[in-house]
């Protein structure tokens, strides 16, 4: 993919790379968001030919089974083809599937079309995270990598706002634009993609290392004689000499030594926990929780639906500013904490459904809805999206962030898929279910996770004992066998 010089060098780059990465998670946030003001729309009911609650459970979350499968893709060609141009192939899988759903006129082909379409975000998700880090400073590292995330929510509310807009128009309109939407910020991204650089270290790890120092000075702003450049180049070189040691990265290599192992379980932990909080049970769903849980009118559900995840891009904005001088582990600690007393409360306040206090206590769960979305929004909505590709050792962290977020897709699925069960059956019984897996991630996370926050990505292989040491005597122990 060439290369075009469209925003010069230091800061204008930087902010180029920073705003291309931002635009592909309003992407995402926006994909999450844009059918849960549609499941209810009478027209797009009418071409899926009405489902039952498990059906229409499959049709929202098998976008998230195409994620998995575009997270494991990016497995086989990440290391290969490098993060630049994996992200152009994941626009245009998006753009066809975006082009197949709002054409779609049969349950078949709408599902065939979210498939296609979670295939390249779950490929962008698992691609744009590395990119980013690999690209910026490692005091800026957090804060960069969390606009991300406040911008996944940023494109949930524009989702939401843009339904409930739509829902005031009749015919097929209604929900086909909104779903045509998503392809405005995929052209966008490809286009700013002509004029961004491949990752330095994949340069590297491929043998260009001329490219990847310009890349370097180019990011930077910086001659290559530069002590900044020097050392961040010795760094990465350092980093590369023990891990090519043991040739190139492959399959077995995620669970070659203990200290791999850990990482990467770490990795897919974190993740485990971004989706097993409940968020997706109240971002796909939010107008359902509210109409046959809370009992509020479709309309209003819709207007609520809208309020509450603005507070999810609000308290985005805590972390994008504040995680790297706060700390990564801090702030999962106490977001599962909150995120478990206001589920507690939620579940507590509907199980009155069927008393004289019935209508006050339903109300009076929506304010836990909000505290739950602006909690979730400073701690675990950006948390895991840094510490995912910081704490995966270089020779394996494409292939590490792949399986993580795999398996954040595949537990997106799963909660996506249930949910509509979950309301119909369970009603308040459901946020129980969440308050106490919010509860368990406390003690996890401050057992298991080292803070990683201010560390460069080489730096923070020194908090695993004997990382890379193993690593060497791995690789020696190759060498001898020869």
């Amino acid at each position: 993919m060439p290369r075009v010089n469209m925003y010069g060098k230091g800061v204008g780059l930087q902010l180029a790379i920073t705003v291309t990465c931002q635009l592909s998670f309003i992407l995402l946030g926006y994909d999450q968001g844009v059918l849960s003001g549609i499941v209810g729309n009478e027209d797009f009911l009418n071409v899926v030919n009405h489902p039952s609650a498990a059906i229409l459970g499959i049709i929202v979350s098998i976008f998230d089974l195409g994620c998995f499968a575009g997270s494991i893709i990016s497995f086989f060609i990440n290391d290969k083809l490098g993060p630049r141009r994996c992200i152009w192939i994941a626009m245009v899988w998006i753009i066809i599937g975006a082009t197949l759903q709002c054409s779609s006129f049969s349950r078949t082909q709408l599902l065939v079309a979210r498939f296609i379409t979670g295939m390249g975000t779950g490929l962008e998700t698992t691609t744009v995270p590395v990119y980013q880090s690999e690209l910026c400073e490692a005091t800026h590292r957090g804060k960069l990598v969390c606009s991300e995330l406040l911008f996944v929510a940023l494109g949930v509310v524009v989702s939401y706002w843009f339904d409930y807009g739509m829902s005031f128009v009749q015919g097929s309109i209604s929900w086909r634009l909104p779903l045509a939407c998503q392809m405005i910020f995929t052209v966008i991204i490809i286009g700013s993609l002509f004029g961004l650089p491949e990752s330095p270290r994949f340069l590297y790890r491929k043998g260009r290392n001329e490219e990847a120092i310009q890349v370097l000075c180019d990011v930077y702003n910086l001659q290559p004689n530069n002590e900044k450049i020097l050392s961040e180049s010795r760094g990465i070189m350092e980093a590369m000499s023990l891990e090519n040691m043991s040739g190139e990265s492959k399959w077995t290599d995620v669970l070659r030594g203990a200290q791999t192992r850990k990482r990467v379980l770490l990795a897919y932990g974190m993740q485990f926990m971004n989706q097993m909080g409940g968020i997706n049970f109240v971002v796909y769903y939010m107008p359902s929780v509210l109409q046959f849980n809370v009992g509020v009118s479709r309309n209003l559900s819709l207007l609520l639906g809208g309020a509450i995840e603005v507070m999810l891009a609000i308290g985005s904005l805590y972390p994008t500013f504040y995680s790297d001088r706060v700390g990564r582990r801090k702030l999962m600690i106490w977001g599962c904490s909150g995120l478990c007393i206001c589920m507690m409360m939620i579940s507590i306040l509907l199980s009155f459904k069927g008393t004289s206090v019935e209508k006050t206590t339903a109300s009076a769960s929506i304010a836990f809805l909000f505290l739950y979305m602006l909690i979730f929004g400073a701690s675990v909505n950006c948390v895991p999206w840094v510490y995912t590709p910081e704490i995966l050792p270089l020779q394996v962290r494409a292939k590490g962030q792949a399986i993580s977020i795999a398996g954040n897709w595949t537990w997106n699925f799963f909660v996506v898929m249930i949910a509509p069960t979950l309301i119909d059956r369970l009603a308040w019984k459901a946020y129980l279910i969440f308050m106490a897996i919010n509860f368990a991630f406390v003690p996890i996370v401050y057992f298991f996770y080292p803070e990683t926050a201010n560390l460069t990505l080489e730096e923070i292989d020194f908090l695993f004992p004997n990382s890379r040491e193993t690593e060497t005597s791995n690789a020696a122990d190759e060498e001898s066998s020869i």
